[in-house]
């Protein structure tokens, strides 16, 4: 594993600028968390800067010991105007600023820092680029790219992949050819536990439409009303999101078996209880940047099911995950294949998992990639003012 050097960010200061410093921003607020983790680790200073929301004030203990740094917005919370973010950020006198997610207000406030300061300036689409997303609200993207996103995309000394199929989507987007590739960091991982678990069924994130769970839910009932299911599985739903679509999923859960339950948010000792007992998770998504909730599961050694639009091809051929496809009969034959695996099988699919945790996405090893670019971008920077 690479070791992180941890002198090689000492007196700089990073910012890390993205829509929702909570959890309304999902994995990204994840991934930022992380990435805050892994500046500190360097030896630098993170600061975080978002728009405010109703959360912020809660969640910001989860970004500590990094100061947060938030701005009211002012009219739809859609485009996220806040009128004070670009003088706050100027203010903070950083060393680089480091956006995560586009499409909102934030993208031109970032863009007048770099017009500003003239300092390294790197953009993490976070898989907003991908098709699936840009397909949809085309209005709002039209007008964002217009308005602000192909200035930012131009200003940025690079644009950040997660994948290679994310750095395709970015060039086919904005032309640029040059976009550092980096997957994201899982947590550290946990103590392997080789014990059997319980014949649960996790989905653990964001609530949206992009992640496919009326097909997830549909197929479960297929399932139950084929008897095809073990008697003691159980689906758990547990995540967060707007308010209609957590509406419609607690709409459509209520004709649906008793097997399946939505939660709720799960943070902390919850979510944490959560990993260390479901058998799989399961993510059938149609669109990802690289979800964090798989990184979670395989850091508790927990195999997952999820589509190839999760962006992890590596689950497949380390044999830590299974693929469920999109449909509602795929999903439901990969799920009655992982719930019909024996305990050996099974066992084999957890160690695949907690290796890739410990290896391909250790936070060390994350972490020594990016304090090199940080260092190397703001060290470049000083030699051209010298």
């Amino acid at each position: 594993m690479r070791a992180v050097d941890s002198g090689a960010l000492v007196g700089r200061r990073i910012g890390l600028l993205n829509a929702a410093a909570s959890r309304l921003g999902g994995g990204v607020f994840e991934a930022v968390a992380a990435q805050a983790g892994m500046i500190r680790a360097a030896g630098g200073e993170a600061r975080v800067f978002a728009l405010e929301d109703a959360h912020s004030a809660e969640d910001a203990a989860r970004l500590a010991p990094s100061s947060v740094v938030t701005a009211p917005v002012v009219g739809p919370a859609q485009i996220g105007f806040a009128p004070r973010l670009a003088e706050q950020l100027i203010a903070a006198d950083l060393d680089c600023l480091h956006l995560h997610g586009i499409w909102m207000y934030p993208s031109r406030a970032a863009t007048l820092w770099a017009r500003q300061t003239g300092r390294p300036y790197l953009v993490s689409p976070h898989g907003m680029l991908d098709p699936w997303i840009t397909a949809r609200g085309r209005w709002k993207k039209t007008l964002a790219r217009a308005g602000y996103e192909r200035a930012s995309w131009r200003a940025a000394t690079h644009l950040h992949a997660l994948t290679p199929s994310e750095a395709r989507a970015i060039t086919a987007e904005t032309r640029r050819t040059d976009s550092l590739v980096i997957p994201n960091a899982g947590p550290p991982p946990a103590a392997f536990r080789a014990a059997p678990r319980t014949e649960e069924v996790l989905y653990l994130g964001r609530i949206h439409p992009k992640k496919n769970l009326s097909a997830l839910i549909a197929a479960w009932e297929l399932l139950v009303a084929t008897r095809a299911l073990p008697e003691r599985a159980r689906l758990t739903i547990a995540g967060w999101g707007e308010p209609r679509d957590v509406a419609a999923i607690e709409a459509r859960l209520g004709t649906a078996p008793l097997s399946i339950r939505f939660i709720g948010p799960a943070f902390g000792a919850a979510k944490a209880a959560l990993l260390a007992r479901a058998r799989y998770m399961v993510l059938p998504s149609l669109s990802e940047g690289l979800p964090m909730a798989v990184l979670e599961a395989w850091a508790a050694g927990m195999p997952v099911l999820m589509s190839p639009g999760c962006n992890l091809p590596e689950g497949f051929s380390a044999g830590a995950a299974l693929d469920c496809g999109t449909s509602v009969e795929a999903i439901a034959a990969c799920l009655l294949r992982a719930l019909g695996l024996g305990h050996g099988e099974w066992l084999g699919m957890a160690r695949a998992a907690a290796t890739l945790a410990a290896k391909r996405f250790a936070p060390g090893v994350i972490s020594a990639q990016w304090a090199e670019v940080y260092a190397e971008l703001i060290a470049a920077h000083r030699e051209a003012r010298a």
